[in-house]
């Protein structure tokens, strides 16, 4: 082929100077694919022969080039922001999926907090995305709270020309379902912006409708690339970390103890509980969660299959699974919440007035006389896993992970209560069982740099997440100062974890330990009281760089401690609400003031 190739170059001068030219293109930056012309004196076959010579040729000296190898300058791609507000970390893992299906979709995403953006970058956004939560009373996370205090002022700024998406994350058993997303979504759209598609408000079991929500937005005329090909259902693809074992998917993990904290005469029971890891290749840090899916009590169903007469071998389905009516209720519904879906499914008016603690088993007892296996079953809502803050340092223990439990035991409209979750763990799961774990990880609530002096408010079992982080610096002899505050009913009965603090008092680990026993005594204290008690030693602690992290109870502990904190920072700071406010906003803006709180 040579000899016959050079015969017909020799035989003809603009043959050679066409292919000469040709090749050159080669060394030209971002260079076209050469062709042999058409007029060249060559075959058929082997012009075909040359062509495909010059395009291998091109794709080498482009790979060379660090080119794209596209013929043309790739357009860039699009921007989405993409907010999130998160409390448990749920819509933070959430806003991190849609991350992967925009950058599959063609967009240029960015992932940020709804508290780290100012109001005037919203209208140059141009494709805005939110996903947030609410907890306690309707309130917004803490990470988003800012910005709904500035979204929703007066002086808030005309958003004309905003294409926008809300997604809300709640719990419907809930008074305020919701509201922090609702309020938002109706409040882009007061401003201006223009709404893409309606606002979804999730369960906790939002897999289904977020999915839904999410292929609306991509499918919206509004988020379109041109060019670009849209994201397949499901499609992950992107540079973000894939978990080996996830919500969906969890790791079939080991009990390996539970065992009592909380002594005899306590009125709460509180179980410290160790779960083995071994061969999941999970890796936590000290401040994630852990994910645990728990199964109903047996029990509660069969009382709920002897109300109707079911013997619980009764063909349902859930979805497209296709299971006995007895497997639905164990494993896989939610069997106590009554919500407005439980009301609809079963033909009750939903004006109906159900009373504060009500479960399905009241429900069912005072208003429905007869239902069929399958309209039980799609009355109830998906059981969900229970999030909970580790209490282990894997440094310390390696290869598990802890909990700090409380079982929750109580009685309404004449019947006994059940946690679903602290009871699974408590009664029906003793060294040996297995349980289906996950990693659910926090951004910010982790341990802090090993100087930084770090002031703990955990009463109750709250104490989790400090037992991991000190033990994470005990294990590591970190030098940052330590002050853990902790508080509970009694001490005698309800000191977590006493020999552990002893012993970290003992080898310096903590350099401060302030207790609060509220029932000690004729006056109750409070773990507030202590920190106003200690305000001066607080406040030095905080002009020295230090950082308050609290975990425990939203509704009340949490306000109650951060009102303390105001106060304090007010009067040992000589400084005035406005600015002691601004103090602790400068604190969360700065991660120094973080909180675990549910």
């Amino acid at each position: 082929m040579t000899a016959t190739l050079n015969g017909h170059a020799n035989g003809t001068a603009l043959a050679g100077d066409r292919l000469n030219g040709a090749v050159a293109t080669l060394t030209a930056p971002n260079p076209a694919t050469p062709t042999v012309p058409d007029d060249a004196p060559f075959t058929p076959g082997q012009r075909q022969w040359l062509n495909g010579l010059l395009t291998g040729l091109t794709v080498l000296s482009r790979a060379a080039q660090g080119g794209s190898g596209n013929s043309q300058p790739e357009a860039p791609a699009v921007p989405l922001t993409i907010l999130y507000g998160s409390q448990s970390g749920n819509c933070e893992a959430l806003s991190k999926d849609l991350r992967k299906h925009a950058k599959a979709s063609g967009f240029a995403p960015a992932v940020r907090e709804l508290n780290d953006v100012a109001l005037d970058e919203l209208p140059g956004m141009g494709r805005l995305v939110v996903v947030c939560s609410t907890f306690g009373e309707g309130d917004p996370p803490d990470n988003a709270k800012s910005f709904c205090d500035a979204i929703h002022a007066d002086d808030a700024p005309s958003l004309a020309g905003l294409d926008f998406a809300v997604c809300g994350m709640g719990d419907s058993s809930y008074t305020h379902f919701n509201k922090t997303g609702r309020d938002l979504d109706a409040r882009l759209a007061a401003l201006g912006a223009n709404r893409v598609v309606d606002f979804v408000a999730c369960d906790v079991a939002y897999d289904d409708d977020f999915a839904q929500w999410k292929s609306d937005v991509f499918g919206s005329a509004a988020f379109q690339v041109e060019g670009a090909t849209p994201a397949a259902a499901g499609d992950t693809t992107g540079d973000e970390p894939k978990e080996r074992f996830t919500k969906s998917e969890p790791f079939p993990a080991t009990i390996l103890e539970v065992r009592r904290l909380s002594g005899d005469g306590s009125a709460k029971e509180v179980n410290h509980v160790e779960i083995s890891l071994a061969g999941s290749g999970l890796d936590y840090a000290v401040g994630d969660a852990l994910g645990l899916w728990p199964t109903n009590c047996t029990e509660l169903v069969q009382e709920l299959l002897a109300m109707f007469g079911f013997t619980g071998r009764e063909v349902v389905q859930i979805k497209a699974d296709v299971m006995s009516l007895r497997a639905a209720l164990l494993d896989k519904l939610d069997i106590c919440t009554v919500t407005a879906k439980t009301l609809e499914a079963l033909g009750v008016d939903p004006a109906t007035e159900v009373p504060a603690g009500t479960q399905l088993l009241d429900l069912l007892e005072g208003i429905v006389d007869q239902i069929e296996p399958q309209q039980l079953v799609d009355a109830l809502r998906p059981l969900s896993p229970r999030l909970y803050s580790i209490a282990s340092s894997r440094a310390a223990h390696p290869g598990e992970v802890h909990l700090t439990v409380g079982a929750v035991r109580y009685e309404t409209h004449g019947r006994p209560r059940k946690g679903v979750a602290s009871t699974f763990l408590a009664d029906r799961c003793g060294c040996g069982a297995r349980v289906g774990v996950y990693l659910q990880r926090s951004a910010h609530f982790h341990i802090p740099d090993d100087d930084t002096p770090l002031i703990m408010i955990g009463p109750g079992t709250g104490i989790a997440p400090f037992r991991a982080f000190l033990e994470e610096r005990s294990t590591h002899e970190n030098k940052g100062r330590n002050w853990l505050f902790f508080g509970d009913q009694h001490e005698a009965d309800d000191f977590l974890y006493r020999e552990e603090v002893d012993a970290w008092l003992a080898d310096g680990t903590l350099e401060s330990f302030t207790a609060a026993w509220s029932r000690d005594q004729a006056e109750k204290v409070y773990v507030q009281h202590r920190m106003a008690e200690h305000g001066a030693e607080l406040w030095d602690w905080l002009q020295a760089g230090g950082a308050v992290y609290v975990c425990g109870d939203a509704s009340r502990m949490a306000k109650d401690v951060d009102a303390a904190l105001h106060a304090l920072i007010a009067e040992h700071g000589t400084m005035s609400e406005t600015d002691a406010a601004a103090y602790v906003e400068q604190l969360k803006a700065d991660h120094r003031y973080q909180r675990d709180v549910y």
